[in-house]
C-alpha cells in the first residue's frame, strides 16, 4: 500500500505544472500584456488602461456572470482589493489581512491565508487591504499589523514575513505593495496616530530591508544597514519637535514612472490635524508648510533619496492628506507630465523630470479652503475658512467651527482614477461634500489618536454625492459628468474598447461610454463595489473582474453621509464576467 501511494505521490508531482515565475521584465511590460494583471494598477504606471478590445460599446450590454466566488462570513467589511491574474490563477486579499488563491477558470479555491491578526491593532479607516504583489515565486501582501508576508504562489504557503512597524503604536498596512528591480517596495499607515510616514524598499527574495526613507524633515534615512541621509533639513518647517510625530503616512502605496527611473509616492496628513500647533510663523514664508506632509514625492528606487517634491497642501488643517496615486502620461505634445487628483479638491499636472507644477484646476464645485492656485501651485488660502485657533477661544477648549469643502474624506479619496489612451482623459472617481470642523487641544501619546479636530460631514446637495468626471488635462475641462446618489469609492478602469467601468455603493458594476458618458451596462453586485476593476483575456475571450463588498471610511468616519448610506448590505465577493457565449461566438 505504501509503495502504491508513493508511486501516486511521485507520478503527480512529473504532471503537476511548475509554477512560471515572474520576471522584472514581466512586470515592466504588464500595461500593453493583456493574457495577465500582474501590478496595481494594471501596470507601474498605474493607467489603469487595459488594450484589450474585444468588449465594445456595441457589446457590452452582453456580459454576463462567468463565475463568483465568497470571502464572506462573519468577516465581511470593506472589500477594496484588486486582484492579481497570473498563470491560471486570481490572487485576491480581503479584510482582516487574508489572501486567497482562486482557479481563474472555474472561481474554485486553490488556497488561502489568514494572517491570525494580534489582539490591539489600530486600523483608522476600516479593516481594508487594497491588494497583493506578485514576482519570482512570491505573492505579497500587507497586514494590518504593519507587517509585508511572503507567500509561496503556488501553494500558500509562508516564506517569509517581516515587521514595517509597530502596530502598537498605530502603525498599520493596507496599500497593495510595489516591485521594482528585485526590490519589495512598501509605505504605511497610521497617520491619525502620530506617526512617521516612510518608504521602505526590501530585498524580495529574503525580505532584508535595503533602505527606508522616512517623509518628514528631520528624521534620518537608511541605506544597507547604515544612516544615509536626513529627510529635509531640520526644523525648516516644523517648530520645536513636532516633527517626532508629524504624520505623513505613506498610506496608498506609490507607482513607478520608468522613463526617468523615478519611483512616486504622495504623503499623509501632518500630525495633529490642529494645524495652529504646527504653525511655525509666518504662514508665506514656507516656515509652517510642514514638509513633506500632504505632498507627492520622486524617490531614486535604488537608494530613496528624494529627488523632488510638490506639496500640494503646505499648512494642511483639514485633512486632506496627499497620497492619491500619482500617473505618469505624455500629453497631446509629447510632453512627459504626471497627473494627480487630490483630497483637497484640485487636479494637478507635473512635470516628470522634475516634478514642478505645470497647471491645476478644481475638479469638485465647492471648494471653500481656498480661492485658488498660484503660478508654483501653491494653494490661496481662504484665511476665514481655516477651523480656528483653541488658545482663542473664551474656554481654550474649541476654536471656532467653520464649515469647509471639500470635507476631510476628499474631492477624492483613495479610490483610483484611470486614464485612457484611446481620450487622453482621466476618469475621476469624485463627491460633493463637505464638513464642519473645528480645533481641539491634543498631546501627543503613543497608541492614540492624535487629532485635535472634530467634524461633522454633511452632503453639499441633495440630488447627489458621488460625481464620475471624465477630465481633460490640457483645459481641466469636465468633459463629462455622472452623478451618483450615494459616494463614489471604487476604482475605476478604461478599455481600447472605448468603455470606463467603475462600481457605486448601490451594488452595481457599470460600464460608461469613454466619450460622452452614457451607461452602456449594469449588474447588481449584491453589496456596494468598493473595489478596483481589472480586465485580462483567456483562452480567446475578455473577463472582467471587480469585488463587491461595502466598507472602508464613510460608514465609519461619515457623519450624516454615514447616516444616509445605512441601508447598503455589507458582503464580499469576487465577480467575474465574459460576453455570453451566443456573442463570443459570432
Amino acid at each position: 500500500m505504501m509503495k502504491i501511494a508513493a508511486a501516486v505521490s511521485a507520478f503527480a508531482l512529473t504532471i503537476t505544472p511548475a509554477f512560471s515565475q515572474v520576471t522584472e521584465e514581466q512586470l515592466a511590460n504588464d500595461a500593453a500584456s493583456t493574457g495577465d494583471v500582474l501590478t496595481n494598477g494594471m501596470g507601474r504606471d498605474q493607467q489603469r488602461y487595459s488594450p484589450l478590445d474585444m468588449v465594445t460599446k456595441e457589446n457590452v450590454k452582453n456580459l454576463v456572470p462567468a463565475w463568483a466566488y465568497s470571502v464572506g462570513g462573519e468577516k465581511q467589511r470593506g472589500f477594496e482589493t484588486q486582484p492579481l491574474v497570473y498563470d491560471g490563477i486570481m490572487y485576491i486579499t480581503a479584510s482582516y489581512s487574508r489572501m486567497y488563491a482562486i482557479d481563474v477558470r472555474t472561481g474554485e479555491e486553490i488556497w488561502q491565508y489568514d494572517a491570525r491578526l494580534p489582539e490591539g491593532i489600530l486600523p483608522c479607516c476600516d479593516v481594508v487591504n487594497r491588494g497583493a504583489a506578485i514576482y519570482g515565486d512570491k505573492v505579497y501582501f500587507g497586514t494590518l499589523d504593519a507587517r509585508i508576508v511572503a507567500l509561496n504562489a503556488k501553494t500558500g504557503d509562508v516564506v517569509w514575513r517581516k515587521r514595517i512597524e509597530d502596530y502598537k503604536a498605530g502603525y498599520s498596512y493596507t496599500a497593495a505593495p510595489l516591485i521594482v528591480d528585485g526590490l519589495i517596495i512598501t509605505g504605511n499607515s497610521g497617520g491619525e496616530f502620530g506617526i512617521v510616514g516612510a518608504v521602505q524598499a526590501r530585498d524580495a527574495e529574503t525580505g532584508d530591508l535595503v533602505w527606508e526613507r522616512p517623509v518628514i524633515e528631520g528624521h534620518m534615512g537608511m541605506l544597507n544597514g547604515e544612516e544615509s541621509t536626513m529627510t529635509g533639513s531640520l526644523n525648516a518647517s516644523w517648530p520645536g519637535d513636532m516633527w517626532k510625530t508629524g504624520g505623513g503616512a505613506t498610506w496608498l502605496g506609490g507607482s513607478y514612472d520608468a522613463d526617468t527611473d523615478t519611483l512616486v509616492f504622495g504623503t499623509g496628513n501632518p500630525a495633529p490635524w490642529n494645524s495652529w500647533l504646527r504653525d511655525a510663523g509666518d504662514k508665506d514664508d514656507g516656515s509652517g508648510d510642514n514638509l513633506y506632509a500632504a505632498s507627492r514625492l520622486g524617490l531614486d528606487p535604488k537608494t530613496g533619496e528624494i529627488k523632488w517634491h510638490f506639496q500640494s497642501t503646505p499648512r494642511e488643517g483639514w485633512d486632506y492628506d496627499g497620497v492619491n496615486e500619482v500617473i505618469p502620461y505624455e500629453d497631446a505634445d509629447g510632453n512627459k507630465r504626471y497627473a494627480t487628483a487630490d483630497r483637497n479638491g484640485y487636479f494637478y499636472v507635473l512635470n516628470r523630470e522634475d516634478g514642478a507644477f505645470v497647471n491645476g484646476w478644481p475638479f469638485v464645485k465647492d471648494i471653500s479652503w481656498a480661492s485658488g492656485l498660484d503660478e508654483n501651485g501653491r494653494p490661496i488660502w481662504v484665511e476665514e475658512n481655516r477651523p480656528g485657533n483653541p488658545v482663542d477661544a473664551t474656554d481654550g477648549k474649541k476654536g471656532e467651527v467653520v464649515f469647509s469643502s471639500p470635507s476631510f474624506l476628499g474631492g477624492k479619496n483613495w479610490m483610483p482614477m484611470a486614464y485612457s489612451q484611446n481620450t487622453g482623459y482621466f476618469y475621476v472617481p469624485s463627491n460633493e461634500w463637505g464638513m464642519d470642523i473645528w480645533n481641539e487641544p491634543i498631546t501627543y501619546k503613543k497608541g492614540a489618536a492624535y487629532l485635535g479636530s472634530g467634524f461633522t460631514i454633511k452632503p453639499n446637495y441633495e440630488d447627489h454625492i458621488g460625481s464620475l468626471k471624465a477630465v481633460d488635462p490640457a483645459t481641466g475641462e469636465w468633459v463629462w459628468e455622472v452623478k451618483n446618489e450615494s459616494p463614489l469609492w471604487g476604482g475605476v478602469m478604461t478599455t481600447a474598447g472605448g468603455l470606463v467601468f467603475t462600481g457605486t455603493p448601490e451594488g452595481f458594476i457599470v460600464a460608461y461610454d469613454d466619450a460622452t458618458g452614457e451607461e452602456l451596462w449594469k449588474f447588481q453586485t449584491g453589496s456596494g463595489v468598493v473595489g478596483q476593476p481589472i480586465t485580462w483575456d483567456m483562452d480567446g475571450e475578455q473577463y472582467i473582474a471587480v469585488a463587491s463588498g461595502w466598507g472602508g471610511a464613510v460608514p465609519l468616519w461619515g457623519g450624516e453621509v454615514a447616516k444616509k448610506v445605512s441601508y447598503l448590505n455589507q458582503g464580499g465577493t469576487m465577480w467575474v464576467f465574459k460576453l455570453s457565449s451566443q456573442v463570443a461566438s459570432r
